[in-house]
């Protein structure tokens, strides 16, 4: 009813127009003195003929008015999709989106060549920052003194963050940045644990390893960055105690730490970009200064998990510790 009510309002003029001129035939016919059956006979032919035509109208608009919604619809427009319209207006309007489409695809392409740009620009500052980092870790290491084992922690956390910001930035790119192959689980587990033994040191911290014999088809890269992500979520916000990762037959890799837990009303937003919650704004003494954590270490889990379709799940008690399980068959995965 809502269309048929905007068709009769957009057509009132010529409607008007064909009433007042089948009152006037009929007027002038009277006048001349013409019989009542033709005049009656006029009136009622050009009525008829006023509703065919009408009728055709309303089909024809009915068609157009389809064709407009599942433009909308699909967010789409081409000019041939609405050859038929017909009118001044009509065309108007269809230039006039034609052209607003085009606009809108030349920012879309600055914008991507911009955001290419960018993109290329970091990866390659990622890059040439790792050379100097690997350079000071050589001067650090040449010398075991206790300045410079703390410098040397300070420079693996530099590290973690150059990691963390290629990841974010290889993270925009679609699928074909996946390598997918079987992969000893196991094996890359003991490789991101050797690498961040010195931490666990640092801090004092135990750690202990139950592994199992299992494979599975994933991107090694990417579950590497996942796992170690996990690792140095627990390291950080685990003062005393330790940290398990247990591997399960059905490949669930499980990281238990006894750190300062979670709050329950936190819990659902951890994953969320830019989050932090209470232990995000604690230091290692227990104090806060609202400027510890970037809440992005978790949000970037979250994301390389829907990029090799494993499950991510957390459970956790404030003063007691936390538990993340990173599910590796929930999804599965074709290797190429």
């Amino acid at each position: 009813m809502g269309f048929f009510a905007e068709f009769l309002r957009d057509r009132l003029c010529p409607i008007l127009w064909g009433i007042a001129s089948v009152i006037i035939l009929a007027l002038v016919v009277w006048l001349y003195g013409i019989p009542g059956e033709a005049v009656g006979y006029s009136v009622l032919l050009c009525t008829v003929c006023g509703l065919a035509v009408g009728f055709v109208d309303l089909i024809r608009e009915l068609r157009h008015h389809r064709a407009r919604l599942q433009c909308i619809r699909t967010a789409a427009y081409e000019r041939n999709e609405l050859r038929d319209e017909y009118g001044v207006a009509a065309h108007d309007y269809a230039d006039l989106v034609q052209e607003l489409w085009r606009r809108i695809e030349t920012l879309q392409e600055q914008q991507y060549a911009e955001r290419r740009e960018a993109k290329d620009y970091y990866t390659m500052w990622v890059h040439q920052i790792k050379t100097p980092l690997a350079v000071m870790q050589m001067i650090v290491k040449s010398e075991d003194t206790e300045q410079n084992r703390a410098l040397a922690a300070e420079l693996f956390r530099t590290e973690q963050y150059v990691d963390m910001a290629l990841g974010y930035i290889r993270l925009g790119e679609d699928a074909s940045d996946l390598a997918v192959r079987e992969c000893d689980l196991d094996e890359l587990i003991r490789t991101s644990i050797r690498r961040y033994a010195p931490q666990f040191i640092a801090k004092k911290l135990t750690f202990s390893y139950e592994p199992a014999n299992v494979k599975v088809v994933t991107d090694d890269k990417w579950f590497t960055f996942l796992l170690e992500q996990l690792l140095s979520n627990a390291i950080k916000y685990t003062y005393e105690g330790g940290v398990t990762v247990t591997l399960t037959e059905d490949a669930k890799v499980i990281v238990r730490d006894t750190g300062i837990g979670i709050a329950a009303e936190d819990v659902p937003r951890i994953f969320e970009k830019g989050f932090t919650g209470f232990n995000g704004r604690t230091n290692s003494d227990g104090s806060t200064d609202g400027g510890r954590a970037t809440g992005l270490g978790l949000y970037l889990c979250r994301k390389v998990a829907h990029k090799l379709n494993v499950g991510l799940s957390v459970e956790s008690e404030v003063g007691k510790g936390s538990t993340f399980t990173v599910d590796m068959k929930k999804e599965e995965i074709v290797a190429e």
